[in-house]
């Protein structure tokens, strides 16, 4: 009686993915064609990737550069389930635990619709390019047609299973938290492989293409599962038991990773979740008051540890300073660096007061109905860009050492500083009033990497990408100077002038909020 209702849940599970697929698309027409033209333009490059690869068999070296890109993706869908987990609800395990089923039908159900999507086509394409570059002789075709199928269920498994086993980390606040600095840490890992691959064809001469840097990686990452299924093609051309035994440990790591995800689901199904249960204790710590008195400091204590607890907001703070860390570090490795490159911490960090209402979404209806005068509105405007000066001054001027240290250029660092000084405060001028008269809504769901409502687009144009350019022209007087001005004068000029844009910015916007508090309001709580 059990089989055709276990049978039964499978099919369910299956085809409850393909109509989540399906009423994603239906959801308008432009988000069908950008579905669409993504995944042709994905899976074209993929395509090309894997044809590179195809086309390396027989060269020296193919096999070892295989290894890489299974690790690569090995790597990637262990990862990615830890800061992506928000954004794909169909793989958060919690969503089905409370239904009555069993964990096995659960598992195999769940293990099918994982296996549908652009992601393992992806994995399926690019281990197929792998394959052929490793293959060594007829002898290998089966060991691939076995090899290249047990990887990619093995890769989806593996990302099931850690998204399973993290579940109940992943879906609370912390767990979000962490996804923000996991995708940070992705950024940078993506900019470290790119270096490696540089350094790399930087080796290529007129012998060809030279991977020999990588075998002393890919001789320890071969016997590895899930990567040595895939590397199982090159070792059946010199020895089939040993081919055969590269194949087993795979599959013996597939049997285990089945049974962690297996437990996984059936500790989610009898443990009570901690966020329902009644805290006992109170946590409640006094602490020195640093901030102003009045309602400037009530502002500023309270966007501080918003920006510190909402995700979203989180988000945007952390992905500027990631961005800014990733193109410092980059240009000193590649030799370009230059002190000057601390600017962009000073005009990203200072765009962190854009969209200052929006990000408060139906929230600021009570800021609102506090904001009764022009003092009310100027102290709500001073304590938000105190905020955010709280930290990136501290920031700047941090990096600002770090990089005269990393590029010797001590004699720079003056003027570079007031350089990023002048376009934190044109940052804070500019974002308060663009806050103020271009605001947009920003999503009420759990994925904090999503930006804006839906229709708001040409909003968030004006608000990033002008914001970035008015920035730009507002302080190009002081980068003038350098070329007329001893460079340890641009510091106090620098930091005089991006005072004076922050505070004329913050005035200007004040003398707007009250007359378009209705609006503003309108446009945060639309989601």
């Amino acid at each position: 009686m059990n089989v055709p209702a276990d049978r039964v849940v499978v099919r369910t599970l299956v085809s409850l993915k393909l109509r989540l697929l399906a009423n994603g698309l239906r959801r308008s027409p432009g988000r069908r064609a950008l579905y669409l033209v993504g995944s042709a333009v994905g899976l074209l490059f993929t395509a090309l990737i894997a044809t590179g690869f195809a086309f390396l068999n027989g060269h020296a070296g193919a096999a070892d550069a295989s290894v890489m890109l299974t690790t690569s993706l090995a790597i990637g869908w262990a990862a990615l389930p830890l800061f992506l987990f928000s954004s794909d609800e169909s793989s958060d395990p919690t969503r089905l635990t409370m239904l009555p089923l069993r964990p096995g039908p659960l598992l195999r159900g769940t293990l099918l619709a994982a296996l549908i999507g652009p992601g393992p086509v992806i994995a399926l394409v690019l281990l197929t390019g792998a394959v052929i570059a490793a293959a060594a002789g007829a002898v290998a075709v089966p060991f691939a047609v076995l090899g290249v199928p047990l990887t990619v269920v093995c890769l989806v498994t593996l990302s099931r299973a850690v998204a399973a086993g993290n579940a109940k980390l992943l879906s609370s606040r912390r767990g979000k938290d962490f996804a923000i600095f996991g995708g940070l840490l992705f950024a940078i890992l993506v900019q470290v492989g790119n270096l490696a691959s540089q350094s790399i064809l930087g080796r290529s001469g007129e012998g060809g293409l030279d991977l020999s840097p990588l075998k002393p990686f890919a001789s320890v990452l071969r016997w590895i599962p899930p990567v040595s299924a895939l590397d199982s093609a090159r070792t059946a051309g010199d020895s089939v038991p040993l081919a055969l035994l590269q194949l087993a440990a795979t599959g013996a790591l597939l049997a285990l990773l089945l049974r962690w995800w297996q437990r996984s689901l059936q500790d989610l199904m009898v443990t009570a979740d901690s966020s329902t249960l009644i805290a006992t204790q109170s946590v409640g710590r006094a602490s020195r008051n640093l901030f102003p008195d009045g309602r400037v400091g009530a502002v500023m204590q309270r966007h501080l540890r918003y920006a510190w607890r909402e995700p979203r907001a989180k988000a945007a703070v952390f992905t500027s300073i990631g961005m800014t860390l990733v193109m410092c570090v980059l240009s000193v490795v590649q030799g370009w660096g230059s002190v000057y490159m601390v600017a962009m911490a000073g005009l990203m960090l200072g765009l962190q007061m854009v969209n200052l209402f929006g990000m408060d979404g139906s929230a600021f209806w009570m800021v609102s109905s506090t904001l009764a005068t022009p003092a009310d509105a100027r102290d709500e405007l001073r304590g938000r860009a105190y905020a955010v000066l709280s930290y990136a001054v501290p920031i700047s001027t941090l990096l600002g050492l770090v990089l005269a240290a990393a590029t010797g250029q001590w004699a720079e660092l003056p003027p570079a500083l007031g350089l990023s000084y002048a376009a934190l405060g044109g940052g804070v001028g500019l974002g308060a009033l663009l806050s103020v008269l271009a605001p947009y809504a920003m999503p009420a769901d759990s994925n904090p990497m999503r930006n804006a409502a839906p229709g708001q687009g040409g909003v968030v144009l004006l608000n990033t990408f002008g914001s970035m350019l008015g920035v730009l022209v507002i302080t190009g007087p002081v980068a003038l100077l350098l070329f007329a001005l001893p460079g340890w004068a641009l510091l106090p000029i620098g930091i005089g002038f991006g005072a004076l844009l922050a505070v004329g910015g913050t005035r200007l916007a004040a003398g707007r909020l009250l007359e378009r508090l209705p609006e503003i309001l309108a446009t945060a709580i639309e989601r």
